[in-house]
């Protein structure tokens, strides 16, 4: 039976779902489900329920079923996962795939369990999990089987993850459970404040895409959105800079350099030497946000730069872990 079944890498992230085989990413959905509240069924799920968000009736639900990385509703990610590895798989389960899903580093061991046992429910075979930057490290080919040192920061949607590597294994590392969600916020409590405009996070985020930067901007952009005034709770466009975007997102943006650097401080001084060397991996989809490779070259003194494929290197990652249990099983983590 196990010649016939596949094997899977899943990145479970908090804003996106990414399921890859050894050849290829297959898919990438939004982690986000839409709940029919009553009888608790299960309406539409990745970017069917994302459409909906906002836009639905009380008797419908549309949940992020993670929060900071790691599962906030066990049965609502069972459901997603199962319906995901469906849609791979093919209702025919006599061939169920073999798993590696990547899980923020230092996750409890309840959260680890908890993860396993959502996708062994949804149908699979077997599961291992990888620490997400192990899997990002994998996934954009660092040199980490050598004793010399690699550094990846991981810039999620609901986490922040740096770490230092070597010998295939995790030597120092740190998560800030916080992301580009807390981005989108930090942009919507700097509207509310400035202007008395209640923006929702969608708007935030688009903001934060077409004109935010991490540090000022030689072309200042601007864009218009709608709003509803906090105090006539009428609609009201606003203008906004990306002069304003960059100083709505300094506070965030600050515990994230403030993580990187505590990572920094408790690595070796050889592998320190090895990373000015080499320079600072960025990946996830926090790394597309204009001049975050700068501010990070800046606060740590060590070059950052935009891997090629940031979005997909830890679902990558993650299948190729697969292939190399025997060599990684020792540095996994145990559920």
């Amino acid at each position: 039976m196990a010649v016939f079944s596949k094997d899977l890498g899943i990145d479970l992230g908090t804003i996106f779902t990414r399921l890859a085989d050894s050849t290829q990413v297959l898919m990438q959905e939004p982690t986000i489900v839409a709940i029919e509240a009553n009888e608790q069924k299960m309406v539409a799920a990745g970017q069917e329920a994302r459409d909906m968000y906002g836009r639905v009736p009380d008797n419908i639900e549309v949940a992020r079923p993670l929060r900071n990385g790691v599962i906030a509703d066990y049965e609502i990610t069972e459901t997603l996962l199962s319906y995901l590895l469906q849609r791979v798989s093919g209702s025919l389960r006599v061939f169920r795939p073999r798993v590696m899903i990547s899980v923020p580093y230092g996750v409890t061991s309840v959260e680890r369990r908890a993860v396993y046992e959502a996708v062994m429910e949804a149908g699979s075979r077997e599961a291992s999990l990888i620490q997400q930057s192990l899997a990002a490290a994998l996934g954009i080919d660092l040199p980490i089987a050598s004793p010399s040192g690699n550094m990846v920061i991981c810039l999620g949607g609901g986490c922040t993850e740096a770490a230092v590597m070597a010998m295939y294994g995790i030597v120092a590392a740190d998560t800030l459970r916080k992301g580009g969600l807390d981005l989108d916020d930090a942009i919507v409590s700097y509207v509310r404040r400035k202007y008395g405009v209640i923006i929702g996070q969608a708007t935030a985020e688009q903001l934060k895409v077409k004109i935010g930067a991490a540090v000022p901007q030689e072309t200042e952009n601007s864009m218009e959105v709608q709003g509803q005034d906090q105090v006539t709770g009428l609609p009201r466009p606003v203008a906004l800079t990306t002069g304003e975007i960059v100083e709505a997102l300094q506070e965030p943006l600050k515990e994230v350099t403030e993580t990187c650097r505590k990572v920094l401080e408790k690595t070796p001084p050889e592998l320190v030497a090895d990373i000015i060397d080499r320079g600072v991996a960025l990946c996830g989809g926090g790394a597309l946000l204009r001049g975050v490779d700068k501010l990070l070259t800046k606060t740590l003194g060590i070059p950052a730069y935009l891997v090629d494929n940031p979005m997909t290197c830890v679902v990558e990652g993650s299948i190729r872990g697969l292939g190399m249990m025997n060599i990684l099983r020792r540095n996994l983590p145990q559920v």
